[in-house]
């Protein structure tokens, strides 16, 4: 009997005498700190930083300048658009509107100057934008292919401390996209390439409530 078999007859005959889930410790921290909101949302713009994104500020009243100064500035001519996203959003925004289509294929994707999105929630912690394919945030697949992304997230009611506090947020049945900065790998000699998994450039609008 081979290792494998062992292991595998273990596991079916625990199955077999219907034994209870075992009990896993979470006695870990939930927050690693005391913040007030602001602090919080400091500390999100931070490791954003860190992680080499893009972070900018602003409020319901200057939204849509913003937008518009961004994907300007990035010579977008079009800007996938994700059912749900707020209209006045992009109102200030010259680029052509690509709507979000099931049957859209990974090159006319790749033809998508820009994207903007919003989100599920971040993490201030480890500087994490977290996607759920909610309202405003379209399919998985149209925050990996254009190479600029632009990620709205609304402060302080999308922005937690923690990843337990995420966890317990998130529902785990919808397809979850955790980003941490634009797509970055390294080799073996720590070479860093940039947008090899997705968007070349993350930019992230902290949007606070008025």
């Amino acid at each position: 009997m081979s290792s494998r078999d062992r292991v595998l007859g273990r596991i079916g005959r625990a199955l077999a005498q219907g034994a209870p889930d075992p009990v896993v410790p979470r006695d870990y921290l939930r927050v690693h700190g005391d913040r007030t909101p602001a602090a919080t949302a400091d500390l999100l713009a931070a490791h954003l930083t860190e992680y080499r994104a893009r972070v900018h500020r602003t409020d319901e009243d200057g939204i849509a300048a913003l937008l518009g100064r961004l994907l300007a500035a990035r010579g977008a001519r079009s800007v996938l658009v994700p059912a749900g996203l707020p209209p006045h959003w992009l109102a200030a925004a010259d680029p052509v509107r690509v709507q979000d289509r099931a049957e859209s294929t990974p090159y006319e994707l790749d033809a998508v100057d820009s994207v903007v999105t919003g989100c599920a929630l971040a993490v201030a912690e480890t500087g994490t934008i977290v996607l759920d394919g909610g309202p405003g945030q379209g399919r998985r697949r149209i925050t990996l292919v254009p190479d600029h992304h632009v990620c709205v997230v609304r402060v302080p009611d999308q922005v937690v401390d923690s990843v337990p506090q995420a966890v317990a947020l998130l529902d785990p049945t919808r397809p979850l996209t955790w980003i941490s900065g634009p797509s970055a790998t390294s080799d073996i000699e720590l070479d860093r390439v940039e947008g090899v998994h997705g968007p070349r450039t993350l930019e992230v609008v902290l949007l606070t409530a008025q």
